[in-house]
Parts: C-alpha cells; structure tokens; sequence
C-alpha cells in the first residue's frame, strides 16, 4: 500500500511539472508572437500595405481593420457596443458626428506628441479625446469635357444649379444614408442659413434634382465623367480630381474634372481617430495613435483615400499638387450645433425632396 502511495505521489508531481512547462511554453509563445491591435473604421479607409507591414515589424503587433460601413453607422456600433468593445481603435468620426461621439462617452483622453504638428485649426476637441487625422472639403465636381462640348459654362455657385439650363444635371446623395450627402447638406445649411436652405431644396428638386443612397452609386453611377449616367454635376470631394488623374490608365494632360471651391459652396470633413475606453490594449493603441498621426502616414493618406493631412510636416504628392484644391471659403458649423439640428435637418429635407 504504501508502494503504491508512493508511486501515485510521483506520479501527481511529474503531472504539475509538465503542466507547468506546458504553462510556461504556451506563456512564452504568447509573449514571442506579435499583439493585435483591433482598429474599427468606415468602408474608405485604405493605407499603403508596404507602410502598415513596416509599422508592424517595428512596433511587434499586427494590427487587423474592423471595416463597418460609413462613418456615421460604423460609430452608431461602436456607441452601442459600449460596454463590450468591439475594437481598441476608432477611426474616421468626422465633425458632422463629433459632439454625439464625446457624448456617448466612448474614448479615452490622449495627449499625442503629434499633436504638436497637427495645425490647431483641426483639434476641435480640447480634451484630447478624439485626434484630428485628415480633412477634405466636400464639393461639386462637374465634367470639363461635357460642358466644353455643350457650350456651357460650368457651375460657380451653389445657385448656378438652379437655373434652367442645370434642369436634370445634378447628382446628390441621401444624407440620411451617405456621409458626403450629409456634407453638401450642411453647405447649403451654412450658405442659406436655417430660414433658406430647404427653398434652395425646393427649386434644386423642381431642376430634377437625382438622389442616390451613396457616393459610389451617384459618381460610379450617375456622373458622366465616370460613367454612363447622364449627370455631369456630382457631388463629391475637392480632392477628386487628382483621383480621376492618378487611376487613368493613359495619363491625361489635364484633370478630366474639376471641383467647384467658391465661398460657401463646399463643407470642410475633418476626421478625427482616438481609443476606445474598454480597450486592454492601452499602450499599442497610443502607440497607433501616434503612427497615424505621424508624418510617414500623414504623407500615405493623400493617395490612399484622397484627403489632405492635417500634419504641418506632411509633403502632399505632385498629384495633389497640381490637381487638387481646398475650398476658399469653406462652410464650418459647431459640431455641437450639428449634434442638436442634424435629425431635424436630414428629417426636413426628407420630406421636402424625397416626400412631396
């Protein structure tokens, strides 16, 4: 009997030896392999593959992008997931949905060292909750070619789409469901003001106004510069015609299309990136924060999702240069205002333009 007590004890010792190098193995596997960092943004987002791999060779984590539609339903998840975190990364509120991100109370306070060669123009949060990352000015672009061809003068200003000879040459998007539709809606908030922008509505719908659910579907679609459609006035980004240059596959002497950038015609995006709270990830998601923020992905984005950067130090590409534009005087509206009027807004050009 006491043999085999013996034997048992041994037994039971071997047993939580090579459980504990078991233990210990797997513990050293974990530690050797790279952590993964959980980034949730809109359907755009795109970098350099080239430049993400570099970044992941030196800071030892893979990072993986949870792509959940626009901008706008990508945070109404990360808002509802509050309390179980899908991500430790957000990327792409823009100023249209900031208040409402600060209020859900979903991010966490990060003071970046880019910050300091992020222009203070952008930084609309002085929390530091959620960081300015890229900005682009939604604008109506129209087709040179169709117009140089038809005789006419192209638009300048928002009212040029209501005259008789624009009746049927307009593509928008449904800014309940497209984020540059929301855009070029707050531009004609802006420029009107409250008391005006749903009589532009009014006469733009009785020009024959199209409405698509999406960019791809008014540009890709619709816009005659891009297409089949018979559109040749879209609206779309100030940046988009180095786009149309940049993918063709023969180089074209000129930018087949051009942006209207007046005053008032044009809603300034600024995107923003901050960390989710919940996230166990704290110092690979700062880590992040950092690298985009930074000059080697400020200068990928211009050729990724045709936005400009917000870092001073970031060299746009000639492209760019040659081809792109700002807007002069570009519509800005307190996010805060956008957060209390923005349902009204979209509610009240729903039934004006898609009702009536």
């Amino acid at each position: 009997m006491k043999k085999f007590t013996f034997i048992i004890s041994i037994l039971c010792v071997f047993s939580i030896f090579t459980s504990n190098q078991f233990i210990k193995s797997k513990m050293n596997v974990a530690a050797a392999e790279p952590q993964k960092l959980i980034v949730m943004t809109h359907d755009s987002f795109s970098v350099s593959k080239k430049i993400l791999q570099a970044y992941e060779k030196a800071s030892g984590q893979t990072v993986k992008f949870l792509k959940a539609g626009h901008a706008g339903a990508a945070l109404n998840q990360a808002i509802l997931a509050k309390n179980n975190p899908m991500a430790d990364v957000f990327y792409g509120v823009d100023n249209t949905f900031l208040s409402r991100a600060l209020n859900a109370d979903i991010f966490l306070v990060y003071d970046s060292p880019e910050l300091q060669n992020i222009y203070d123009k952008f930084k609309l949060d002085a929390k530091s909750r959620l960081l300015p990352v890229s900005y682009g000015d939604v604008s109506l672009n129209y087709d040179v070619k169709w117009f140089e061809e038809k005789k006419l003068a192209p638009p300048v200003s928002l009212n040029d789409l209501l005259k008789p000879q624009f009746k049927g040459l307009t593509v928008v998007q449904n800014p309940a469901t497209s984020s540059p539709g929301l855009a070029f809606l707050l531009a004609t908030v802006g420029f009107y003001g409250e008391d005006g922008y749903l009589d532009f509505w009014k006469e733009l719908k009785g020009n024959d106004v199209l409405v698509t659910n999406g960019w791809k579907d008014a540009y890709w679609g619709q816009f005659t510069a891009a297409s089949k459609g018979k559109r040749p006035v879209v609206v779309s980004y100030a940046s988009s015609p180095p786009a149309e240059v940049y993918y063709a596959e023969k180089k074209p002497d000129r930018a087949p299309t051009r942006a209207v950038t007046g005053p008032g015609t044009s809603f300034r995006q600024i995107e923003f990136v901050g960390i989710l709270k919940g996230t166990k990830r704290r110092k690979a998601a700062e880590e992040f924060i950092d690298f985009v923020l930074g000059k080697q992905f400020q200068e990928d984005i211009p050729l990724q999702m045709f936005v400009f950067p917000v870092n001073k130090g970031a060299v746009l590409p000639e492209v760019f240069v040659k081809y792109a534009k700002t807007a002069k005087e570009p519509v800005m509206i307190d996010p805060k205002r956008i957060a209390k009027k923005r349902e009204l807004w979209i509610e009240q050009w729903t039934d004006i333009v898609l009702r009536n």
